[in-house]
Formats: structure tokens, C-alpha cells, sequence
């Protein structure tokens, strides 16, 4: 996918394993899989993390193929998923130490204009979120307000 603002073409990633079949080698089933998400999740990490810590750690390829639900569908069924996914919060405490850093360094037109795209990013993001109903419809990006949840 290419670079929302910029001239990359953006194709360095990490693959997908090529079939959808569950590999005869793992030795984990579901319920241990969706216990191991819960404990990680109770521990504080983010669904990406999760998913990163059971392919390097126990060598679960993907967790979707065995069981059949997304890590965060998993842990939004347990009550754990935060109300602020974390793509959006990512941006989120971008945009506020680069608003901190332009506090200190009011002439830095560069980092200027990454807030601008940052924020563009946080609204168009905030859009889709409320379209799907992850967000409440009532729920706003306010720079200051949202400076006192990040720090």
C-alpha cells in the first residue's frame, strides 16, 4: 500500500503465511490460544503485540486460521479490548510530544507540518472508526483534552 503522505511505495512487510490451514506441527488448541490472549492482554499488551509475542515466542503462525477469530474480536469478547484502538492512540501520542516539541521550538516548520499530517490522519482514522461503530458517535479529538489521557 503506498505512503498516505509521501512519494513511498511502501512494500516492506511482513507475509502472511500462504495457506489457510492450521500446520499439523502446533501443538496449541484454541481454548490455550485464546487463554494465552487473555493473560497477555491482562498483562497490559496491545492486540499487535499479542499477535507478535505468540508467532516468536510459541510459534502460532496465525491465530486467526486456528481459531477462527481475530485477536481483538477475542478480546472484545472477554471485556479487554480499550475503548481507543491502537493504531489511533499510536497517532495520538505522535501528534501530542510533537505539539510538546513545538511548545519548545516554535519555528520548526517541518515538525509543523508533520502535526498537520499526523492530525489529518487522527480525523480521517476518527471517521472510519465512528462509521463502524468501534468510537461512539459523540467521541472528538480535542488536542488538549486528549493530551491529559496520553501523558
Amino acid at each position: 500500500m503506498a505512503r498516505m503522505h509521501s512519494g513511498g511505495k511502501g512494500k516492506s512487510r511482513s507475509t502472511k503465511p500462504s495457506k489457510k490451514v492450521v500446520p499439523s506441527w502446533l501443538k496449541y488448541k484454541q481454548k490455550e490460544i485464546e487463554l494465552l490472549i487473555v493473560k497477555f492482554a491482562k498483562e497490559g499488551k496491545s492486540p499487535s503485540q499479542i499477535g507478535i509475542y505468540l508467532r516468536d515466542e510459541y510459534g502460532i503462525p496465525d491465530v486467526k486460521t486456528i481459531t477462527k477469530k481475530r485477536i481483538s474480536d477475542i478480546l472484545e469478547e472477554k471485556k479487554l479490548l480499550k475503548e481507543v484502538p491502537e493504531d489511533l492512540m499510536a497517532l495520538i501520542r505522535k501528534a501530542v510530544l510533537v505539539r510538546k516539541h513545538l511548545g519548545e521550538n516554535k519555528h520548526d516548520m517541518s515538525a509543523k507540518r508533520g502535526l498537520i499530517l499526523t492530525e489529518s490522519k487522527i480525523k480521517r482514522l476518527t471517521k472510519y472508526y465512528r462509521r463502524t461503530g468501534r468510537l461512539p458517535l459523540t467521541w472528538k479529538y480535542d488536542p488538549e483534552k486528549i493530551k491529559l489521557v496520553v501523558e
